[in-house]
């Protein structure tokens, strides 16, 4: 209970005080009328509405059941775990349940016998709704925290993924990025993926548990350490190209790459200690409903927003059907302290009611449709009302609808991405390996040779042999006397007498010719 309370009262200065009310009943010198505001729910502790997948197949222990060990006991093995035994049983479930008397439940995967095969499992979190991060993501690990990991997010329903933040004991050898932290970021930089060094280090299991990623911090950059002047944040968001989708979110996954190792190296004599256990995956967010919604309940199946100014949909994120007479649009924070709620309003039936937003100065009315559409948008715009971008570029949340600047060109990076397309937040589709928002960027294990390419070698999997070294994972430069892609074979030269199987059948071969000649010199 006075866990619960201790998140409420932290999540207390970014629940209340602003953008709570969506209308308020008035009356003026024209008589009482409905005043519409910027509105939006209060967060929520979201683990409740969480569908939660774990994968691969076969990464939670206890099928076959399996014994394991602890880090400070790495000898007394005593300790099982059996997916068929509810005591000793430990599902994704255990993530998000109630702890009991203090007693922590946890999911915990499958030990690495295997080594050096990695031992690699991912978490994915769904709510198949639109989020706002609101509060410090904290995932709590029993056993040790992990030395190398990466928490990545989707902004469609888990069709794309994007880097969040990456987690290392040592941030260039596992991710070719040098340590940073939240707080030395600057307000350009608050949406910025970094490499943190802070959580992976081994501290003890019994010490330090938590991995975080700091939204705190980040909502420090512009509403001070205390978080007291929201309103700072509120316009920034409003202001600051990206910064809104950077907390916005469908799902989550966290890429689990290295456990903890204690401290030490990989003892290959006892791989029993070396897994992950997780005992809880804390998100607090609220529902995203493009200001158009103070409230969020769950229905049939799925977070809903209760949608006001006249809009409908799971994010509020178009109009009713009589009220179209102009786009859709998202609610502003600015003007504070109340916002604009840019409601829809009733539709128009006149010929002259076509609203172009100023890119087209031409209507046409298609007769068997019964419709009247814009023709020729300029701008980079299309459809009906001019109100879209076209392919190759994105909406500029930053800008109005009747800006010139109001699409922006998406400049995916031709040898990095799958064509010239991006999605609404400006986010390219990227060939396999490249990452970033114009994937123009390689993930670990690439690296970038007209596009993103596997890397030839590197320091744990694809080691060069012979005392080759790698270099920049792109070949291995062999010492005198080796050769292959690994330095794996031996240069047939004078100063070797065994020579590779293709050489040794090329001698052999021009000795049977030999001798088949000398045969027929004695024949005549």
């Amino acid at each position: 209970m006075l866990h619960v309370a201790a998140i409420l009262l932290h999540c207390l200065p970014l629940a209340l005080g602003q953008y709570d009310i969506c209308k308020s009943w008035v009356t003026s010198d024209e008589g009482p009328s409905w005043e519409f505001y910027a509105c939006q729910p209060k967060p929520m502790i979201m683990k409740e509405y969480t569908m939660v997948k774990v994968d691969p197949p076969g990464i939670t222990c206890g099928n076959p059941p399996e014994r394991f060990c602890t880090h400070e006991n790495p000898y007394l093995c005593s300790d099982e775990c059996d997916a068929s035994n509810p005591d000793l049983a430990h599902p994704p479930s255990l993530m998000f349940d109630k702890e009991k008397e203090g007693l922590a439940t946890y999911w915990q995967s499958v030990t690495w016998k295997r080594y050096p095969e990695p031992l690699v499992a991912n978490i994915t979190l769904s709510w198949n709704k639109s989020l706002e991060l609101t509060d410090d993501i904290v995932v709590t690990f029993e056993y040790g925290r992990p030395t190398a990991m990466m928490l990545e997010k989707s902004l469609d329903y888990g069709r794309t993924w994007h880097p969040y933040q990456y987690y290392a004991d040592d941030c260039m050898e596992a991710f070719g990025m040098p340590p940073r932290k939240v707080r030395d970021l600057a307000a350009s930089s608050a949406n910025r993926v970094l490499c943190t060094e802070e959580y992976s280090r081994w501290a003890g299991s019994k010490k330090e548990k938590d991995v975080r990623f700091e939204v705190r911090d980040r909502f420090a950059i512009f509403a001070g350490p205390d978080l007291r002047k929201m309103e700072n944040l509120y316009l920034r968001m409003e202001s600051a190209k990206g910064l809104k989708d950077f907390f916005t979110l469908t799902d989550l996954r966290l890429r689990l790459l290295r456990p903890a190792l204690g401290g030490t190296y990989v003892q290959r004599e006892n791989l029993y200690k070396y897994f992950y256990a997780i005992s809880n995956f804390e998100v607090v967010a609220r529902c995203k409903c493009n200001l158009h919604a103070n409230a969020c309940n769950f229905r049939d199946g799925a977070l809903q927003c209760e949608c006001e100014h006249n809009t409908t949909g799971q994010d509020c994120g178009r109009c009713k059907k009589n009220f179209r007479s102009k786009s859709w649009r998202s609610g502003s924070y600015t003007p504070t302290p109340n916002g604009s709620p840019n409601a829809c309003a009733a539709a128009g039936t006149a010929f002259g009611n076509c609203e172009c937003y100023g890119h087209s100065n031409r209507c046409s009315y298609i007769d068997f449709l019964n419709v009247v559409t814009c023709v020729s948008c300029k701008h980079n715009t299309r459809g009906q009302h001019c109100q879209h971008c076209r392919l190759g570029y994105y909406r500029n949340v930053s800008a109005e609808l009747d800006d010139e600047n109001v699409c922006i060109e998406c400049n995916c990076n031709q040898l990095g991405s799958l064509h010239d397309r991006c999605n609404e937040t400006g986010y390219c589709e990227c060939r396999k390996g490249s990452i970033s928002p114009k994937c123009d960027e390689c993930l670990p294990g690439y690296h970038w040779r007209q596009g993103c390419q596997p890397n030839v070698c590197d320091e744990e999997l694809l080691i060069c042999q012979n005392g080759g070294t790698c270099h920049q994972g792109q070949r291995c430069i062999c010492p005198t006397g080796f050769k292959g892609a690994l330095c794996q074979d031996v240069k047939c030269d004078s100063s070797h007498r065994n020579c590779d199987s293709s050489s040794g059948m090329l001698a052999g071969s021009f000795f049977l010719l030999v001798c088949t000649l000398m045969l027929s010199m004695v024949d005549i």
